[in-house]
């Protein structure tokens, strides 16, 4: 008769670990009990694990199994093995990963006291099973010495060097890769795509054309590289903190931390280096960009944190996050922003921030869900989120048609009956975009959205046409 298959479960059964996920609940749900963490770890890893583990509420099923592996288990136990989960994990964790399951034999788990890693792990499967009496499945350096002890070593997700010292050392009976990181799940992590919203940092610029002299455009590149690492930095806090939600989206749950295609650790460590390099780069823009940077530093976290379930605060504070960009692309390029820019630009991405929202319902309305998960929402709201958004949209185009009727207009525009055209092109495109919302074809992110979209393309390259012929006049 075969022996027991033995299997660790963080970076093996599943691709996360749960000591760090159970940190990171902390830190979103009690961030006040952070502060104990050095005091459980000098009472024992097991202690920690252990605190840690009755502070943590998490959803079995979302977390990202290795596919690959289970599919192998189910295989063997249908030959008749033996499986057993066995991890350093706390007990309540692996226990109620064990039940969701439903193919492990036995569990094998931390239990407060001693910590079932390394060789705490090799001692006690040896007590259990006696040396060679079982196969072990792993991952880690801290493996090493459980192989030593199993009859055969099944290697999953380790480095090339773990794989390549393994096969030297213990019978290998099976290799399960692991996905190799690049440079497109660096820019994924970062989500360099983001970055193109960092561009209303040029909007007073050009909205004042004022397009002479050097300085206040390099000030600005500078400012954008600054302001993209800073959402970079959010980017980064706000995955890392909405694991769970993002793992029960279609779409998100593909996303590198919560896919477990990047470790939570790495993003832990990345945040912020990136925040220093972002403040670093904006002390060096001057004027009044800096405050303002942490300005919107400050925002995003308790977005992050907080108000993003806030029903309709969420929404008004991402409009906030948007016109955010403009103010400190004025306070970069030393520009004193109009009430009129402002006004339509509140106006829009409030439209733009509740087609977002309205986007998110229509994709849990189609999983037969009744609540957004992680969000104030009630799938109910789309309705009236939709009328929300449209009506908001609609502000912007008559805060438009108010500004092409101002003195300002006169002074910036050759002939600004001309600039009348950016009334129909910006109505239309409000339209449009809650038309695509309506049908389900919208992106979570409407900008995003809009740069692979050809209407939207089309619509954005009308708007500066009309601007241009406006500003350049024209003899009829």
């Amino acid at each position: 008769m075969s022996p027991p298959i033995v299997v660790d479960l963080d970076g093996t059964l599943i691709h996360t670990d749960m000591l760090h996920e159970s940190a990171l609940w902390m830190l979103r749900d009690k961030p006040l009990d952070v502060l104990r963490i050095p005091g459980w770890l000098m009472s024992g890893k097991a202690v920690l694990k252990r605190e840690l583990a009755g502070r943590a509420t998490f959803q079995p099923a979302s977390l990202p199994y290795n596919e690959h592996l289970l599919a192998w288990l189910a295989q063997q136990r249908a030959a008749g093995r033996k499986l057993i989960l066995c991890t350093a994990s706390d007990h309540a964790i692996a226990h109620a990963i064990a039940n969701h399951l439903g193919v492990f034999d036995e569990v094998m788990a931390s239990d407060g006291q001693v910590n079932l890693a390394g060789r705490n792990k090799a001692a006690a499967l040896q007590e259990r099973f006696g040396e060679g009496g079982f196969d072990y499945v792993g991952n880690s350096s801290a493996d090493l010495a459980v192989w030593a002890l199993a009859r055969r070593a099944i290697v999953v997700n380790a480095s090339n060097s773990i794989v390549n010292k393994a096969r030297q050392l213990f019978d290998v009976e099976h290799v399960f890769p692991r996905a190799e990181l690049g440079l497109r799940a660096l820019a994924r992590v970062l989500r360099v795509h983001q970055w193109l919203k960092n561009l209303l940092l040029f909007v007073p610029l050009l909205a004042g054309h004022q397009f002479g002299g050097i300085e206040p455009w390099l000030a600005l590149a500078l400012a954008f590289v600054s302001f993209s690492l800073c959402a970079s930095t959010v980017y980064i806090a706000n995955d890392l903190l909405d694991l769970e939600s993002d793992r029960q989206h279609p779409r998100k749950r593909s996303r590198p931390f919560a896919s477990g295609l990047v470790p939570a650790w790495m993003g832990v460590v990345l945040a912020p280096v990136l925040l220093f390099v972002s403040l670093l780069l904006g002390a060096r823009v001057g004027g009044d960009f800096l405050p303002w940077l942490l300005f919107y530093f400050a925002v995003t976290c308790a977005y992050s944190w907080w108000l993003k379930r806030l029903i309709l605060v969420d929404c008004l504070t991402l409009a906030m996050l948007y016109t955010l960009r403009i103010v400190a692309g004025a306070a970069a390029a030393g520009i004193v922003l109009s009430f009129w820019l402002l006004a339509f630009s509140v106006f829009l991405f409030l439209s733009l921030a509740f087609v977002k929202r309205y986007a998110e319902l229509q994709v849990q309305i189609l999983a037969g869900k009744q609540k957004a998960h992680g969000r104030g929402y009630l799938t109910s709201d789309a309705p009236l989120v939709q009328m929300l958004g449209i009506t908001a949209g609609y502000a912007a185009v008559v805060v438009l048609s108010l500004y092409l009727n101002s003195d300002a207009v006169l002074a910036l525009y050759r002939q600004p009956e001309i600039v009348w055209g950016a009334v129909p092109v910006i109505l239309f495109w409000v339209s449009w975009i809650w038309m695509q919302a309506h049908r389900g074809h919208m992106h979570d992110d409407p900008l995003v959205f809009a740069v692979k979209d050809r209407a939207s393309l089309a619509a954005g390259l009308a708007f500066g046409a009309v601007l241009a012929a406006g500003a350049i006049g024209f003899s009829w």
